[in-house]
């Protein structure tokens, strides 16, 4: 039987090369990026010599990760990191739909276009960029928050930028500007396919758009809703380095540190190198099993899931 199906996938693959050729470079490119630096997790368990390398190290078990729970940094990043997550989760999901549920109304084709062009736009402005526009915006010195604030006669403007209450609504509300466009893109496509004929029977039956938001349009992208939540909810402690990175001062500092930004200061600058990945490895165990944990409650309370 096994010599069989040797000749039969031998035979496979001389019939089908040039599939098997085309499929070869994306699996070679997921091998060598995704599977290989999985053998850099052992460096968790390791006191990290660079003259011993990565293999040659000596193994301190759970050090690096009793290290990062007994550190006073845990609690206020993991909050911080939390925050931002479900700020984010709470504010950007529901923008993106509210966009493309309004956008799905719009009868006008060429205004819808218009539309969906300009908050679409903001998603290839680079994050560095955004920065940029930010602290051009908001500097109270040279910005044109300062400008506007002198004109009024306020000589000594509150800095935004630097208050530590309002870096996560800086940070959120800014995503929101430019990835909201972006995110009701999937949304639209789920309502493309609502089948037309129960908008007719609804006009026939007199509901009110409201009512056909609530009884057609909800029910047909619930499904889309359900999968981006549970994929949403296992990067809650992932929340992007860049842009936390660049918005982020010594005057914010206690409450724009994020995981992400300090495995980067303990791992590069400090070169803490067996620590940083232990926290990296916190971080993904957690996220893995915050999808097990959100894919099983949609499973049981909803008729979608991931998995």
């Amino acid at each position: 039987m096994a010599v069989r199906m040797t000749a039969y996938w031998k035979k496979n693959i001389v019939r089908h090369w040039q599939l098997y050729a085309i499929v070869s470079v994306p699996v070679a490119f997921l091998i060598i990026f995704n599977y290989v630096p999985l053998l850099g997790i052992q460096l968790a368990f390791k006191e990290f010599n660079p003259v011993q390398g990565i293999w040659g190290s000596p193994w301190v078990g759970g050090k690096q990760f009793a290290m990062f729970f007994e550190s006073p940094f845990f609690w206020p990043i993991i909050k911080n990191t939390l925050l931002l997550s479900v700020y984010s989760l709470f504010i950007g999901a529901p923008a993106a739909i509210l966009l493309a549920l309004a956008m799905n109304e719009v009868g006008n084709q060429r205004f819808k276009k218009v539309v969906q062009m300009f908050t679409y736009a903001p998603y290839f402005i680079s994050t560095v960029v955004l920065v940029g526009i930010i602290n051009i915006v908001l500097s109270p010195s040279t910005g044109l928050y300062g400008q506007l604030t002198g004109l009024v006669g306020i000589t000594d403007p509150i800095d935004i930028l630097g208050d530590p209450s309002a870096f996560s609504s800086l940070f959120v509300w800014s995503a929101v500007w430019q990835e909201t466009g972006y995110g009701a893109v999937v949304y639209l496509a789920a309502l493309s396919g609502v089948n037309p004929e129960l908008y007719e029977a609804a006009r026939i039956d007199g509901a009110t758009r409201l009512k056909k938001i609530f009884h057609i349009d909800l029910p047909a992208i619930r499904p889309t809703i359900i999968i981006l939540f549970i994929m949403a909810i296992g990067g809650l402690l992932s929340v992007g380095f860049e842009k936390v990175f660049l918005l982020q001062n010594i005057m914010n500092l206690s409450t724009s540190e994020v995981i992400s930004t300090y495995v980067y200061k303990i791992g590069l600058v400090h070169m803490n190198y067996s620590f940083a990945v232990a926290v990296g490895v916190f971080n993904s165990v957690i996220g893995f099993v915050l999808i097990f944990i959100a894919n099983f409650l949609a499973r049981k309370y909803s008729d979608s899931s991931l998995f």
